[in-house]
């Protein structure tokens, strides 16, 4: 069967919303989930301005499979862009068929056209497929790095 993978359009949000949705359950998160079409429509393709990230979708003989949102970061030891995915999502009843990994292929081949000297991600500790997936295609965890975030009230104290 047929893989192809493109950009996302503004068309596509419903089906972006889907995989966000469909990632959320998987990962027993979807109680965190705010994404609406319309929050998705002003973030990924504002009229005015640059879009907060990027989307690829994946598509099995015509079909939505899966779906990579990422954006640019910043490397200051390098002084180069880097490329953050951000999530990376196949639908169940299409996993074990080379799409996620194609997606992540895709991805660093853009990472090196935009002149990128990193592409990172993060994986939850408990899910083991996808950190075996992650380390087959060479990718290495970063054991040291701890995440810190600011979020909802703790964020929002400082305005």
């Amino acid at each position: 069967m047929p893989l192809t993978i493109r950009p996302a359009t503004a068309d596509d949000v419903p089906t972006v919303l889907a995989f966000i949705r469909g990632l959320a359950d998987y990962e027993k998160l979807t109680h965190e989930v705010e994404a609406t079409e319309e929050k998705l429509h002003a973030t990924l393709f504002p009229p005015n301005g640059r879009p907060a990230a990027e989307c690829l979708l994946a598509f099995l003989a015509g079909e939505p499979a899966g779906f990579a949102i990422f954006f640019t970061n910043y490397s200051t030891f390098l002084a180069k862009p880097g490329l953050y995915l951000e999530d990376l999502f196949v639908t169940p009843e299409r996993r074990g068929r080379g799409i996620g990994k194609a997606l992540l292929l895709h991805l660093a081949q853009l990472a090196n056209a935009r002149g990128c000297g990193r592409m990172e991600w993060s994986v939850l500790d408990w899910n083991q497929p996808a950190i075996e997936f992650y380390e087959s295609v060479g990718a290495r965890r970063m054991r040291e790095w701890q995440i810190c975030r600011l979020t909802g009230p703790a964020l929002a104290q400082y305005r």
